[in-house]
């Protein structure tokens, strides 16, 4: 008998546990979006009790401060981030192919529905510049991950012959950033119709200064009809 009930209880607080993990992730999924709308301090457990018809008790119990909620929001952001954008450009081929793998998914990704406010890592970078702190932290070092995920697939092409021995890796990466980042404004901020037909002719020019002497130029309209 004890063992029966012994058994009766672990699977209660499985099923409790599992309710908890999916009440968390309906919270944060409706997080996100909200903070690519309004921004990381706009997020508050008030406002999110508000919107979800919970307690800010039971809201609280879960991420105990507006901090550690704000730092679960990017965790999130930065998963998808990883599953939308690299693993999938990672089964590209090595070497300039991945490159473009990267730099097209970013800005697919940046434009998705799911994120109605794009890319919450860049909308983060602009409200905590200059605000010290671990949520700041977390931003920052996602971003730099970011920036060694293209520089690593630039030394993967160096590698391959694709582009130059003497190729600046890391200035490759700060410049697809740098195009990534004037898209946001011209998109969104400006609304500028060939934003990212300027993206591509940017990222394009890149491409044919890193490629090596002897290296074929990839097909451009190829890879734009592979975005359409």
């Amino acid at each position: 008998m004890a063992a029966v009930q012994g058994a009766a209880r672990r699977a209660g607080r499985a099923r409790a546990t599992r309710k908890g993990e999916r009440t968390r992730e309906v919270i944060l999924a409706h997080a996100l979006r909200l903070a690519t709308r309004i921004g990381l301090e706009g997020v508050t457990i008030g406002r999110l009790a508000d919107d979800l018809g919970m307690s800010k008790s039971g809201l609280f119990a879960h991420f105990r401060s507006k901090e550690g909620l704000q730092i679960e929001i990017l965790r999130l952001a930065a998963a998808r981030m990883v599953d939308d954008v690299v693993k999938p450009a990672l089964t590209a081929p090595r070497g300039e192919p991945r490159v473009r793998a990267l730099f097209e998914r970013w800005l697919a990704w940046e434009q998705s529905p799911s994120l109605p406010g794009g890319c919450p890592f860049v909308t983060a970078s602009f409200e905590l510049d200059d605000r010290p702190g671990p949520v700041r932290d977390y931003v920052v070092q996602t971003l730099r991950d970011w920036r060694d995920t293209f520089a690593g697939a630039a030394r993967i092409a160096v590698q391959e012959g694709h582009f130059r021995r003497d190729f600046d890796c890391e200035q490759f990466a700060h410049d697809c950033y740098g195009i990534g980042l004037a898209f946001v404004h011209a998109s969104r901020l400006m609304g500028d119709p060939k934003a990212r037909d300027r993206a591509d002719a940017a990222f394009e020019a890149l491409l044919r200064a890193a490629r090596a002497a002897d290296r074929a130029p990839a097909s451009a309209s190829a890879a734009s009809g592979r975005r359409r």
